[in-house]
């Protein structure tokens, strides 16, 4: 059995920039066919309550929570469900106390799974999240097991069209403040700093781009193969078990899935 630690020499940028392709490709798609929508929005209402209770209820002085206004825009998420949400936050309809924990474990064949809640309650979502690893051959962690082997990243997805000259974009991209730019069939993906992707996403909206997403995400260093069929359908079933919970915000992982495998 190989371990996510065993799974090879750290990628150069290339391979890196491979491995995020793959990752934001199922997870657009993921978000666009599967996920039900409202569900979708009372993770993203979550979201903007952490934001306005970190930086303020006025976007114009809270970058964080600009962030989230973009994620839920581009999830087509209706202003009246955004405003209600951070009246809500700001303690206008009422007070809900939310807080952040991110939780570390090993999926079937040494998948390394990062899992990102915001929750009410503590206790509930730590053994709502424990039983997800359990039940599927998989063993949560203490915090720092497997986030090494990931790097935090902010992740644009400009949506490509054909009057788009890639060259063209990469420069605006670049200027904007980005690390580093990838070019697909249907998008352009850009790799920024966490601490430059507000500012790198404002930029870019400011002249015009439409994202498909817009995230900080934790990125694989390296993608490995679960050994078996067994192995494969147990850590599938753990990732839909995990994001299918109302406490789940993101789940990261470093399986290579065969909806991920790249067609050369």
């Amino acid at each position: 059995m190989r371990s996510p630690a065993a799974a090879g020499p750290r990628p150069g940028k290339a391979d890196l920039m491979s491995g995020h392709s793959k990752w934001a490709n199922i997870k657009i798609k993921k978000g666009k066919t599967d996920a039900a929508r409202g569900q979708i929005f009372t993770k993203i209402g979550r979201e903007i309550a952490i934001a306005v209770r970190e930086g303020g209820s006025n976007p114009d002085s809270n970058s964080k929570l600009r962030d989230v206004i973009a994620k839920a825009k581009s999830n087509n998420m209706p202003n009246d469900n955004i405003q209600r949400s951070i009246k809500k936050a700001a303690g206008e309809l009422g007070v809900v106390n939310y807080e952040e924990i991110t939780y570390e474990g090993y999926g079937a064949g040494g998948v390394a799974v990062i899992v990102e809640t915001i929750t009410d309650s503590r206790n509930r979502t730590a053994s709502d999240i424990r039983h997800c690893f359990a039940k599927h051959g998989g063993q949560l962690g203490v915090t720092g097991s497997v986030g090494f082997l990931f790097d935090k990243k902010g992740m644009i997805v400009i949506e490509r069209t054909a009057r788009m000259d890639e060259d063209e974009v990469m420069m605006t991209v670049l200027e904007a403040g980005a690390e580093d730019m990838r070019t697909l069939e249907d998008a352009f993906e850009v790799i920024t700093d966490p601490s430059e992707f507000s500012s790198v996403r404002e930029k870019l909206e400011a002249q015009g781009f439409s994202f498909l997403s817009a995230q900080v995400q934790m990125l694989p260093q390296n993608f490995i193969t679960p050994p078996d069929e067994e192995a494969l359908t147990k850590v599938q079933k753990l990732l839909d078990m995990l994001e299918e919970n109302d406490d789940v915000q993101n789940v990261w992982h470093n399986a290579q899935l065969p909806e991920e495998e790249e067609e050369e």
